[in-house]
């Protein structure tokens, strides 16, 4: 469904996603790189349960939720890969800060 264009001179960093480490190049957008590595969803919903992805990849719809370093409710599509960084799928609202 979604597929990253090779880019072999990009630096690549490595991120933890889920508990998997990954090599990601630099300048890629967390939802990118979730979608990138076969991530059918970023989130679930609080009521339903039900299973969200990135839609609009530009910030306004938060569908691409997730918790990255610890902080829940992080726009994935506006936030950009750095070396070690760790994203887990969000259940829910997330944990309170």
């Amino acid at each position: 469904m979604f597929k990253q264009l090779p880019n072999d001179d990009a630096e690549k960093v490595e991120v933890i996603l889920n508990q998997q480490k990954i090599l990601v190049p630099l300048g890629t957008t967390v939802a990118a790189m979730a979608l990138a590595n076969g991530l059918r969803s970023t989130r679930t919903t609080a009521v339903s349960g039900a299973k969200r992805a990135p839609f609009c990849m530009m910030g306004v719809c938060y569908d691409c939720l997730m918790v990255i370093d610890g902080k829940a409710n992080q726009r994935a599509c506006a936030t950009y890969v750095s070396k070690g960084m760790q994203v887990e799928t969000q259940q829910g609202v997330g944990e309170a800060l």
